[in-house]
């Protein structure tokens, strides 16, 4: 994916994010260029999974990469649910339900895990509903640190 169609999804997914919570994902006041900072300088994790039966992901910016430990094709080919390792994916599919029900859920800590099984704990977590100007479901995005944050 290109720099221009990857900043464009960045946009939809924080046009989601001002929609359900008011405000826009977080990003100093004196950045520049926000979509490129979100992306390449960002130190929370940003990730987007489509709305397929068993979501694989569609976006995930350099903080998230480097948690997870995959390539950004790698990333692109996975289904969201290997994220989190198998005993800890009921509490996962427990938090994507009520965000499909409420369209926003905040502060989910939990664990997951990278590409070499290594288990690593997310904190002050928010997913929150994908959706177009029709309302129509194209996904959920999320958001998480890897500290916990005041």
């Amino acid at each position: 994916m290109n720099s221009e169609k990857m900043y464009a999804l960045l946009k939809k997914i924080d046009d989601c994010f001002l929609s359900l919570s008011g405000h826009r994902l977080p990003c100093p006041e004196d950045i520049q260029d926000r979509y490129k900072w979100l992306n390449e300088e960002s130190n929370y994790s940003i990730l987007a999974h489509d709305s397929s039966a068993d979501p694989v992901f569609i976006y995930g910016n350099q903080y998230a990469l480097s948690c997870f430990k995959y390539t950004l094709d790698e990333l692109l080919s996975l289904p969201s649910r290997l994220s989190a390792s198998a005993p800890n994916r009921t509490d996962r599919e427990r938090l994507l339900k009520e965000v499909a029900q409420n369209g926003i859920a905040y502060n989910y800590s939990g664990d997951r895990v990278d590409k070499n099984g290594n288990s690593f704990t997310i904190y002050n977590g928010i997913v929150w509903e994908l959706k177009d100007q029709n309302g129509d479901r194209w996904g959920q995005g999320a958001l998480f640190y890897t500290e916990k944050q005041e």
